[in-house]
């Protein structure tokens, strides 16, 4: 395996990605990923799992009509390694591309990356604006209503929730746990950006 620092996918990241809404998400699924990786027994891969996490959108802000197909030609040139190529491009699957999520990281990545997205969406509604007093009922009564949050895609999140053999309340509850658990880290590095 070919590993890239965090420090050089970070600028990587950044050098494809300028709005600071795409960089934000891209730092909480490598903080939801990492927090998965130490719950889920493989706390010695949690850098690993959270690089993928942070590149997972790399093609996204510049390349949207090729999401996932653009990718590996920008990993590529950064010299970034097959498995994390694999990785990155598996979150597409069945939607622009065949690359099927293999290992249990992936359907992590895979289950959780829209989730990420409509459970910030939930937190910006909140007087707070924060996930950090969020609760579960809430998070669902969010997830039900299908006008909030269109953009998030529930089938996916629903078929990662199948692939990993969770029940969608599990991976609910998991997934609010990592970003309130992650929540303060990701402001601090934003205000950074």
């Amino acid at each position: 395996m070919k590993h890239i620092t965090r420090d050089k996918a970070f600028k990587l990241l950044k050098k494809y990605n300028k709005d600071p809404f795409h960089i934000r998400h891209a730092i909480t699924v490598e903080a939801v990923m990492k927090w998965y990786a130490n719950d889920l027994g493989y706390s010695d891969e949690a850098e690993y799992w959270g690089i993928v996490g942070l590149l997972h959108d790399i093609d996204f802000e510049q390349f949207p009509q090729q999401h996932c197909i653009k990718a590996p030609e920008l990993l590529r040139e950064a010299s970034v390694g097959e498995d994390i190529i694999h990785s990155v491009c598996s979150h597409g699957y069945g939607i622009t591309i065949d690359i099927k999520p293999e290992h249990e990281m992936e359907k992590v990545l895979f289950a959780s990356d829209e989730l990420t997205g409509l459970i910030w969406a939930a937190a910006l509604m909140r007087p707070s604006k924060s996930t950090k007093d969020m609760e579960l009922k809430s998070l669902k009564k969010k997830y039900k209503s299908k006008g909030f949050a269109a953009g998030c895609n529930r089938d996916i999140i629903e078929q990662g929730a199948g692939m990993l053999g969770w029940d969608l309340s599990v991976l609910l509850e998991k997934t609010l746990k990592a970003m309130q658990e992650s929540e303060d880290s990701i402001s601090s590095q934003m205000e950074l950006i």
